[in-house]
């Protein structure tokens, strides 16, 4: 269960806000729930957990166990949504030093979310000699960086299989689109529908998020299933649901002055998850002058280079802690005769002990120093909580959005960069 803790946080508010604020709170949910607010023919993200497509999930997973018989590596070309949710997931989930959650799964690779010719050169050259298949992931075909990643790595395909077109998956828009008439040409090994009602940045429980995950050898059922326990449920809540405080206490500290918040993770497997929200939130409120800037840290790593900045800085940060229950390692600490570097005291603890009391501390001295804190909390770094963690950040922000008065659901600042870079381009 995901659970907020806004201990931290209630004391920078005046007495009584949030319960001001509650009518508004009410009425941005009820617009998310009703579909009766901007945006709201993009909320096929909530529908599609309320109505599975058994089928889909069914096939999907058959694809899956396809790519486990004769792939050694998926390499997935996407950029924003169409590879941030994916991977997240598939980082949180398996092992730190591989990348799939089963010893058969192919291991599940991203590219095409730069412009490094470098990268994708030494990528290449590293794949020499392995059965690979790619699934490229977008939903016109020519957003650049994915397209053009697209082109050198068919090419190489070409050289490298007799069939290369039997090794590329499509995952893009149901008729239109330059993947489309690839497709029509080529005939590649199977093709994927993003609906229309769902953003790039709400996709990953559709299968540009489900079929690499599920290649990776992750459960997507129970992924998926978490994440409709967590819509059911805030489709019967009540305004006093987590989800709803978080996005109200994120507004009204916006509203005192605080300009920019830090989603904070201790265990390394979050990191990408905090990338994931860092997209979301940034694209879905960050518009018309207004939103929380949202960045991303790992702790204790980064306490030891912005930790400064953040118990003294300019006093514009709030930040949110976000913890599993329960913490997978239990490396014990050793105790040693000599004690030279005086650590026994901590012998016989855990590390997750160790990042508790760092959590605990940090949490408490930033508080002391004037930054508005909140902690999320999920059961367990598994794929039915990530689901549920997930939906409640789309929730969420959707809510943040309507409280803004801006539309969470559209991007139209990002197409400002594209015309630029395209007139430079030639096109």
């Amino acid at each position: 269960m995901v659970q907020l803790n806004d201990t931290n946080a209630r004391s920078f508010l005046d007495d009584g806000a949030l319960d001001t604020l509650q009518p508004e709170v009410d009425a941005a949910h009820r617009a998310v729930l009703d579909k009766s607010g901007a945006g709201s023919e993009m909320l096929g993200w909530r529908d599609l957990l309320l109505d599975p497509d058994h089928d889909l999930l069914d096939d999907i997973e058959a694809t899956a166990e396809h790519l486990k018989d004769e792939a050694d590596v998926l390499l997935c070309l996407g950029i924003g949504g169409s590879y941030l949710g994916a991977r997240a997931v598939i980082n949180a989930l398996t092992p730190y030093l591989g990348a799939s959650a089963s010893a058969d799964a192919p291991e599940v690779r991203f590219a095409g979310y730069q412009t490094s010719g470098a990268y994708l050169n030494e990528l290449l050259e590293d794949l020499e000699g392995e059965s690979v298949y790619v699934n490229v992931i977008s939903k016109s075909g020519t957003t650049l960086e994915t397209a053009l990643s697209f082109r050198v790595v068919r090419n190489w395909l070409e050289d490298q299989y007799e069939n290369p077109a039997g090794r590329i998956l499509i995952t893009t828009d149901k008729d239109q689109g330059a993947l489309n008439a690839l497709n029509d040409a080529h005939g590649f090994h199977k093709k994927y529908v993003i609906p229309d009602d769902v953003g790039g940045r709400f996709s990953v429980l559709t299968p540009v998020g489900l079929l690499p995950i599920a290649a990776a050898g992750i459960d997507i059922r129970a992924f998926f299933n978490g994440a409709a326990a967590a819509c059911e449920e805030l489709d019967d809540a009540d305004v006093n649901h987590d989800a709803l405080r978080y996005a109200a206490l994120r507004y009204l500290l916006l509203q005192n002055g605080y300009d920019v918040e830090t989603l904070a993770v201790f265990e390394p497997k979050l990191r990408n998850v905090g990338r994931w929200w860092q997209q979301l939130f940034g694209e879905s409120e960050g518009k018309e002058d207004k939103g929380l800037f949202p960045t991303v840290a790992q702790y204790t790593t980064d306490l030891h280079s912005i930790g400064q900045y953040m118990q003294q800085g300019q006093r514009t940060i709030i930040e949110t802690f976000l913890l599993p229950e329960e913490d997978p390692g239990d490396l014990r600490i050793p105790e040693t005769d000599h004690n030279v570097d005086d650590l026994n005291y901590v012998a016989g603890k855990s590390m997750a002990d160790v990042t508790q009391a760092a959590y605990d501390g940090t949490a408490q001295a930033h508080a002391d120093g004037g930054v508005p804190n909140v902690t999320i909390t999920f059961d367990e770094i598994a794929p039915g909580p990530l689901g549920e963690l997930l939906h409640f950040f789309e929730h969420a922000v959707a809510v943040g959005g309507y409280l803004l008065d801006v539309n969470p659901f559209n991007q139209p600042g990002v197409e400002d960069y594209k015309r630029e870079m395209y007139d430079r381009l030639g096109r």
